[in-house]
């Protein structure tokens, strides 16, 4: 163990499992910030039997134990770190600037408390929830779970990944939790915080492991989700469920002034850091592209380069390493674009080994140029034209699609499209969410289905 770095044990069936085969974590600097336990192929086949034969909490007791895992996750300290002490952690080791950090505390604290309220949004209206509801004595759909075990193979880009799979819980499930490498602070406390709470070791687990005892886990468990490599290889198998990038997009048709929303146009691409799915990373205007390209660096630009513990911070910082093949990729995919912002690069060294990943903002030709597409992990738009010959077509593929428009059979169209997952018309950022809204789709939709009741 290395001296002054956070153990990171793997949380099984029978509490804190000190693996020998540890993994460091560090910071964006290169320090080591925590040492990750990584459990082997043997214990990992044990863990999910475990987790099949555990038996669900009533769903009062789950509802009840989920919201007091949120308000600890945000107030208590957990595995040595005050929550203070966590989000510094996750900042320095994800790069994110603290305040992002924070924020997701409180995002995630705030969906636990109302989780139960948000999951009846994604039941059928006709369904109840219990065979024994008195509707079921003429024939009714129960809402049933389409397995007892969930394996989550958990995304490191942004901790707010971690308040969605709570929901599986909610639902019954027992869960194991891969946490990526890259960030697994966060799965980690939300793990310890509901032992806390009241589930038992045997409903939820950590379980940091390799290659080979992943794909078991995932052999193991009736349905699984996540965005790591082990989840896209095994993207055809109905059993999982992939989470794809977002490249969310602004639309702004010739019926608007877009100046009136450069506000939300900048926060749509710079919230977050500008690390999310649901920031936009494509802006296409019908008309003259090059006042929007220009107002949007002029604003970017204005982004102070610190390092991300800061409080003034509002940009990602990676490894110099990182950051300089970041950098490469990027300006290699805009290579035929007009740079209004990024163009000299977008590396910004901080001098301890690490750099702000500043935002860029490129220019390109035809609405359906590639490099549109490109989603990376800071504040980059691509500022493509658009016009109505070219329909929805560039727009596909899109998390979520902001369209300032007063146009209604655009909004049909968009509405209509089946690759726009969520459409927001007006000014809204493409970053707006709420209670019981879905992300990309209801996760209630994979885990849950219908089913006829008909009893005496």
């Amino acid at each position: 163990m290395t001296a002054g770095a956070l153990p990171l044990d793997v949380l099984g069936p029978s509490g804190v499992y000190r693996a020998r085969n540890r993994q460091t974590v560090t910071d964006v600097a290169g320090r080591t910030t925590a040492e990750l336990g990584v459990a082997p192929k043997l214990f990992v086949s044990r863990a999910m039997r475990a987790l099949r034969a555990a038996v669900p909490l009533p769903v009062d007791a789950r509802v009840a134990a989920i919201a007091r895992a949120g308000e600890l996750f945000a107030t208590a300290e957990l595995g040595g770190l005050t929550p203070e002490a966590y989000e510094h952690a996750v900042s320095r080791v994800a790069g994110l600037p603290v305040t992002v950090v924070r924020a997701a505390t409180r995002t995630l604290a705030h969906r636990t408390a109302h989780l139960h309220r948000g999951l009846q949004f994604a039941r059928p209206t006709g369904a109840v929830t219990d065979w024994r509801d008195p509707l079921t004595r003429t024939g009714r759909a129960v809402w049933a779970r389409r397995g007892e075990v969930l394996a989550v193979h958990a995304a490191g880009n942004h901790p707010g990944t971690h308040s969605l799979w709570p929901e599986a819980l909610a639902l019954g499930y027992r869960v194991a939790v891969r946490p990526s490498r890259r960030e697994p602070l966060t799965p980690h406390r939300l793990v310890l915080a509901l032992r806390a709470a009241g589930f038992g070791d045997d409903h939820v687990m950590l379980l940091p492991t390799e290659h080979e005892p992943a794909e078991a886990m995932l052999r193991a468990a009736d349905l699984a989700y996540g965005s790591d490599e082990i989840i896209r290889e095994h993207a055809e198998d109905r059993r999982v469920l992939s989470l794809t990038p977002g490249r969310s997009k602004v639309l702004l048709t010739g019926d608007v002034d877009w100046r009136r929303h450069l506000d939300t146009l900048v926060d749509s691409i710079a919230h977050h850091g500008g690390t999310g799915c649901v920031n936009a990373t494509a802006v296409f205007v019908e008309g003259d592209t090059a006042p929007v390209a220009e107002a949007l660096a002029e604003r970017l630009a204005s982004l102070p380069s610190l390092p991300p513990e800061d409080d003034k911070a509002r940009l990602p910082v990676q490894s110099a390493r990182s950051a300089r093949a970041l950098e490469s990729y990027v300006l290699g995919r805009a290579a035929g674009a007009r740079a209004w912002l990024g163009g000299g690069g977008i590396a910004d060294d901080l001098g301890d080994g690490s750099a702000v990943l500043r935002p860029a903002v490129f220019e390109l030709d035809r609405p359906d140029a590639p490099e549109a597409g490109t989603e990376v992990p800071f504040p980059c738009v691509w500022v493509a034209p658009w016009n109505r010959a070219a329909g929805v077509a560039p727009l596909r593929d899109t998390l979520v699609m902001s369209a300032f428009t007063d146009d209604e059979e655009l909004i049909d169209a968009l509405c209509d499209e089946p690759t726009v997952s969520n459409l927001y018309v007006g000014d809204h950022p493409t970053h707006w969410t709420d209670t019981g809204m879905p992300h990309d789709g209801y996760l209630a939709d994979f885990l849950m289905r219908s089913k006829t009741v008909l009893r005496g």
